[in-house]
């Protein structure tokens, strides 16, 4: 089969196509045909060597995929072969034509919801709703959306919004900015005036980090939420539980495990089907070309969810 391959770590050129053997699967797992595969920040970064995650070498990258089952292994039931499913791949192997994965990993997507959207949502989808259920957000809180043009950051306005929230979408440039969709209103954080324009908030999303989340937590209200989930800047933002405690605000750091995560999942997948949640696919890549991909996310000029086609 045909894969991409990450054999040092480096800039975008160096996922190079090639070659993989065809994955089998083992007991309690399946055999998924790849029609799509996911793209986040955290891959960029990991090919780079400088993220938060750094992989062996040589590896296949990728870590979401949507497609449909080919072939169950032992112990699995056989009525899944031919099912459309999203499944994350256990941290390697998606950028591919095939994967192997646990069957207790799928989501089976709802006839209602194209396969692409399905794997637009796995990952932002799931954080998206986790976040907005970590923060509690609720009918009269004003919301901050970092990187609103985003994956992740495009959902979080939509979900905060059917909260009951009012939003301001924050983006990087002109561009960005107008890609912002949904918001009540919408800043461009890239002058260093940006946050005054803004005023108090209940919440804050951080995408960012860096000193664009340091200065959004400047921005909460006594009793305000802050969620730490990004450092798309290069770094988190400059905030501790102490900084916290002595604003008497809370900061959300993670979303639950993996019960939890699942149920966000099933959620995000529902609410699509449902036509209350839509994710934006700004760009795709066909599978030899991931490097492109990459490039592209490094430029920041994608608007919401890159997608490799196999």
């Amino acid at each position: 089969m045909r894969a991409v391959w990450l054999r040092e770590f480096g800039g975008p050129e160096v996922l190079e196509p090639g070659d993989a053997p065809d994955p089998v699967p083992g007991p309690g797992q399946v055999l998924v045909e790849v029609a799509f595969a996911n793209i986040t920040f955290v891959e960029t970064q990991a090919r780079a060597g400088t993220g938060p995650f750094r992989p062996v070498l040589p590896v296949v990258p990728g870590n979401g995929v949507g497609g449909v089952i080919s072939t169950v292994g032992p112990g699995v039931d056989p009525g899944l072969a031919g099912q459309r499913v999203v499944t994350s791949t256990g941290g390697s192997g998606g950028y591919a034509q095939r994967v192997a994965v646990d069957a207790a990993a799928l989501f089976p997507v709802p006839d209602a919801l194209a396969l692409d959207a399905a794997v637009a949502l796995l990952a932002d989808g799931r954080t998206a709703t986790g976040l907005v259920h970590a923060t509690r957000v609720r009918p009269g809180d004003r919301v901050l959306v970092e990187a609103a043009a985003g994956g992740v950051g495009g959902l979080l306005v939509q979900l905060a919004k059917a909260a009951g929230a009012s939003v301001v979408g924050a983006a990087g440039g002109p561009a960005k900015v107008a890609q912002v969709v949904g918001a009540d209103d919408v800043v461009d954080y890239l002058p260093s005036d940006w946050a005054p324009a803004v005023g108090e908030v209940d919440v804050v999303f951080d995408g960012v980090g860096g000193a664009i989340g340091t200065a959004a937590f400047g921005l909460l209200r006594p009793g305000g939420r802050m969620a730490v989930y990004g450092l798309a800047g290069g770094s988190w933002a400059e905030v501790s539980e102490e900084d916290a405690a002595a604003r008497g605000v809370s900061l959300v750091r993670g979303i639950g495990g993996p019960e939890e995560l699942r149920g966000f999942t099933e959620s995000a997948l529902a609410e699509a089907a449902a036509g209350r949640l839509v994710p934006v696919i700004g760009q795709r890549f066909p599978l030899e070309k991931a490097a492109d991909a990459h490039a592209a996310i490094e430029s920041r000029t994608t608007v919401g969810k890159t997608l490799l086609v196999a």
